[in-house]
């Protein structure tokens, strides 16, 4: 008899090896994507629970979770579910529309929860609201959250006129795994060999933190925000296109930079994040593509910001080139995750995020829609990253970034987070400024 079941893909397979139960790690209640939607005009509730249902239909992942049987993790497919949908009043405050997000993204949800997507409409007028949907990271990726949020914009627009949905068929979270699995084998004697030689004797990199959690101790998430203001950003975005680089590289040299002060380290290996979507086909797939992928630069010999910015650009290019599941990667690379096992410090991620895919007001049937990314609030409870920190950089439309830290609070202190950030807009202040200047040690 043929055995039908999916296989793990490389990326669930890192994932359940960070398991560390309900409340920690990478299938804990609290890794989560949360994302929002301004409504203008009459929301059909019915039709909108319809088209939320039929997302889960579409995209198998959804409705997937994964067990251990006999001492191995595996992918169990469930039959369509009905999403959870509820309403709420979110009062009429100019930042209500942002603290109902705040609130969701606060909610724990198991990841064996079916399905593995929920939405909370809150009413801010008559005919405005705000949709906050939100999935397990075991489910879905920001990419993901794009492609959940056109194909539910369609079925929502069928379901209001009346109609069933017309979408095409969507390929499945399993046939990418099934393709990345059936690669496994070229990555490793290709690809793989780069990170061999370019990772030898490397460490990830890590930032010491207040203080040690108990053993078997929750370990709750809190966020912190801050912005980087217009005249910054756009000075940091013309250092970029001088230096013919990204403003990608250009945040992240100001962090190298800020790194190298914090810790006495000059080699600096700082994980990014990639979409993990090098194969065309699988651009409108949803399931956890991204891939973790570490960035190593050195900054010995570096005379000003303009050369950390160039030994940055290559360090960038280099690892996107060969950009490879991450379990195929640390197979290569000896220690390079050791920092994890010492509870003293936390690995410290960077990355920015894409640009939003919604220019601006779209359509769904007679209603309105725009993506809410304005997020400026800390909060005491967020999503979590698997025993670590994640430093995102986002794009405002009002040509702001909006930066988060997302940090364990039983080992840090909000205030020593507080102080990073506001160092890094300093370094990051005092770097584009004189770009060519002699870098000064701290």
């Amino acid at each position: 008899m043929t055995d039908d079941r999916p296989a793990l893909s490389l990326n669930q397979e890192f994932l359940c090896s960070l398991d560390h139960g309900e409340t920690a790690g990478a299938l804990s209640q609290w890794y989560t994507i949360t994302y929002g939607l301004r409504l203008h005009g009459n929301v059909d509730a019915g039709a909108l629970a319809a088209a939320l249902d039929d997302v889960v239909a579409r995209h198998e992942i959804l409705r997937t979770s994964l067990r251990k049987d006999d001492g191995r993790w595996q992918p169990r497919p469930h039959p369509p579910a009905p999403v959870s949908l509820t309403e709420r009043d979110a009062g009429s405050a100019d930042r209500a529309a942002y603290d109902l997000l705040d609130d969701v993204e606060a909610e724990p949800f198991g990841h064996r929860e079916m399905p593995l997507l929920r939405a909370v409409l809150g009413r801010l007028g008559a005919d405005d609201h705000v949709l906050a949907l939100k999935t397990h990271h075991i489910a879905s990726d920001a990419w993901s959250m794009q492609v959940i949020i056109t194909d539910l914009a369609a079925c929502y627009a069928a379901r209001a006129a009346g109609r069933a949905p017309g979408l095409p068929g969507a390929l499945q979270y399993r046939e990418f795994a099934a393709w990345q699995r059936a690669s496994e084998q070229y990555w490793s004697g290709v690809a793989a060999r780069h990170w061999r030689e370019h990772l030898r004797g490397a460490r990830v990199h890590t930032l010491p933190a207040d203080r040690v959690l108990p053993e078997g101790a929750a370990d709750p998430y809190s966020v912190h925000r801050f912005v980087i203001g217009r005249e910054l950003t756009e000075q940091a975005a013309q250092v970029a296109r001088s230096a013919r680089s990204s403003l990608f590289v250009v945040l992240l040299a100001a962090y190298n930079l800020l790194a190298s002060q914090l810790t006495g380290e000059s080699d600096l290996v700082v994980p990014t994040f990639t979409a993990g979507r090098n194969e065309p086909r699988f651009a409108g797939v949803v399931g956890p593509l991204y891939n973790f992928l570490p960035i190593r630069t050195g900054l010995d010999g570096c005379r000003s910001f303009a050369d950390v910015i160039a030994r940055t650009r290559a360090s960038c290019l280099q690892a996107y080139a060969n950009d490879i599941p991450f379990p195929l990667i640390q197979a290569q690379a000896g220690d390079l995750m050791a920092p994890c096992g010492d509870d003293h410090l936390a690995v410290s991620a960077f990355e920015m995020l894409p640009p939003p895919a919604l220019a601006g007001i779209e359509r769904a049937g007679d209603l309105r829609y725009a993506e809410l990314r304005d997020r400026r609030g800390s909060t005491p409870v967020g999503a979590s990253t698997p025993k670590g920190m994640l430093w995102a950089l986002d794009h405002l439309r009002s040509g702001e970034l909006a930066g988060l830290v997302r940090y364990s609070r039983g080992r840090f202190d909000e205030a020593t987070i507080a102080r990073i950030a506001t160092r890094y807009r300093q370094v990051l202040g005092a770097s584009v400024a004189e770009p060519t200047a002699q870098l000064v040690s701290s």
